[in-house]
């Protein structure tokens, strides 16, 4: 049966979207060092890996998480705890990745993305083949009852076809699509464990895809964390702990609220972060760089370093592949952003059409 969501985008959900855009806007126009966006990202990531995992019982702290990541792996007693969040991180990076190619999301990307929470291999992990009941840790009793295994596979390809097509028709808010796809991954619970942490990254691969990416600097998970009764009570909908019983239909505009409301509190954060680090929000820039394109904009920071960059330069700075780098760099030509210094395929260069070059030297100041 194709999914077909039940839901309503409530007043707090409107104003929370509201807020989104406009938190969106503003940080889309900052005049951002790539010293500093790398250094924003890596925080960003950090908090993310230690949140996602702390939800589901990591016990590491924040100061810890930071560590293993920098490489320091042996913390006595907490081998399990460290593992979680390497092989997390490691999916996060994946799920960026996945985020920045073109073609439609796959089961098999989430496959992986489950792979690597797991196992710590992009190797894509097959659902389960039984029952998986979700119990109370304290009393023991039934939380939830997902479908059952053979019905999983049917569930998740018709998750992941309303995925692509909502998100090409474009006719339902990219933040109310990740909720939802976050809601009904969940309801599905294909795995027996590591569900909560994919699920996230998933909202994180559509809201990456649909120019909510918000340059890599935010952090959902830690919003989860601190609103955690708020997060669970928002997936426990219906009538019954049984998903035949009530789940599968139930109303899920209060989840679609939450995440909403949570998605302005990370982004407003952006803005509070940004201005404690230093950075211009409302720079004096030039005409001709202030209505550049957010992606254009991103890229001056490249071409302050150096005049002539090619396309793999390009897709580093970017993180994004080597074949949207050149496909972006085409379009850019044909707008008059960029003229071609090196026409050669193998060593393909660029730099700043004059206009913009010139621009770039005066409002240089602002940039840096």
């Amino acid at each position: 049966m194709p999914f077909a969501p039940n839901f309503r985008i409530t007043p707090q959900a409107a104003s929370a979207l509201m807020a989104v855009e406009a938190a969106r806007v503003e940080v889309d126009r900052l005049p951002i060092t790539p010293q500093l966006i790398a250094a924003l990202r890596e925080s960003a990531r950090l908090l993310s890996t230690h949140y996602s995992t702390q939800i589901e019982g990591n016990r590491l702290t924040a100061a810890e998480v930071g560590q293993v990541i920098s490489g320091k792996r042996g913390i006595p007693g907490r081998e399990r705890d460290v593992r979680e969040v390497y092989n997390y991180y490691r999916a996060l990076e994946k799920a960026e990745d996945m985020a920045a190619a073109t073609r439609s999301l796959r089961e098999n990307d989430i496959r992986i993305l489950h792979g690597l929470v797991i196992h710590g291999k992009a190797k894509p992990t097959p659902y389960r083949d039984g029952q998986n009941v979700i119990r109370d840790g304290g009393t023991g009793g039934i939380v939830y009852l997902p479908p059952e295994a053979h019905d999983v596979p049917g569930l998740m390809s018709s998750l992941l076809q309303w995925i692509n097509d909502t998100m090409e028709k474009g006719e339902v808010p990219v933040p109310v699509v990740a909720a939802l796809a976050h809601y009904q991954y969940a309801t599905i619970h294909p795995y027996y464990d590591g569900n909560g942490r994919t699920a996230r990254l998933l909202t994180t691969v559509i809201l990456h895809r649909g120019g909510y990416g918000l340059k890599g600097i935010y952090s959902l998970e830690e919003y989860y964390a601190g609103n955690l009764s708020g997060y669970y009570q928002g997936l426990a909908v219906g009538g019954s702990h049984n998903y035949y019983l009530g789940r599968e239909f139930a109303d899920v505009s209060g989840f679609v609220e939450y995440f909403c409301v949570g998605m302005a509190d990370a982004f407003a954060k952006v803005r509070v972060r940004a201005e404690s680090a230093g950075l211009p929000l409302n720079s004096d820039r030039t005409a001709a760089i202030r209505d550049l394109r957010p992606g254009q904009r991103q890229v001056l920071g490249l071409f302050v370093r150096n005049k002539i960059v090619t396309t793999n330069e390009v897709a580093d700075y970017l993180h994004i592949s080597v074949r949207l780098a050149r496909d972006l760099c085409g379009k850019w030509v044909e707008a008059g952003f960029l003229s071609v210094q090196n026409p050669s395929k193998k060593a393909r260069a660029y730099r700043l059409a004059e206009r913009f070059e010139e621009e770039l030297i005066r409002a240089r100041p602002a940039i840096l």
